[in-house]
């Protein structure tokens, strides 16, 4: 299923790629990244390099590696730390992005994250355990704002998980990402 999905993605991208070709000659590759934040009881630190194409001034689309990492503590009835559970991640995602306006942005980007990392308990005593590592998927939907600058362009994407897999490092909070893309 996986990777019927993933290449269907890719098939629709080169589909769509062929299309706005032959629309507008001046396509451009670019490069970048974003760097998001969530924090309180659960925190999470997103690194996320891509490489895309804009195909015309409404479409955008590429691939992209994920580094994160991701830790949630739980207290117990009395306030007292009890446990901690500590995630690292790395992942491939996909992203296509619309453009219906000028500066505003559409996106959806599937995921496919592999998680490791480890359990704290603090009572009675502290001790650690390492936890199974297992490859998750994610589909992050959301937008923002792209500002044009002289060599590409500066981003702000607010993005949701809206498989909500128990596994996934993006919890059920939004997801604020700032980053930048250079064109060439």
């Amino acid at each position: 299923m996986k990777k019927t999905v993933f290449t269907s993605l890719l098939g629709l991208l080169f589909s769509l790629s062929v299309f706005a070709q032959e629309e507008n000659k001046e396509t451009k590759l670019f490069a970048g990244g974003n760097f998001g934040l969530s924090f309180g009881s659960y925190t999470l630190i997103n690194l996320n390099h891509q490489v895309g194409y804009r195909f015309n001034r409404f479409l955008g689309a590429g691939l992209g590696v994920n580094l994160l990492y991701a830790s949630e503590k739980e207290k117990d009835a009395l306030g007292n730390d009890y446990r901690k559970v500590v995630e690292g991640i790395t992942g491939l995602n996909a992203f296509v992005r619309f453009y219906p306006i000028q500066r505003i942005l559409i996106q959806v980007q599937p995921e496919e994250n592999y998680i490791f990392g480890k359990q704290i308990f603090y009572q009675p005593v502290k001790e650690s355990y390492p936890i199974d590592a297992i490859i998750v998927p994610s589909i992050l939907v959301g937008g923002g704002l792209a500002t044009p600058t002289r060599n590409g362009a500066m981003l702000f994407t607010l993005m949701y998980d809206v498989l909500q897999n128990p596994n996934s490092p993006y919890g059920k909070k939004p997801i604020v990402n700032f980053g930048y893309n250079f064109n060439f």
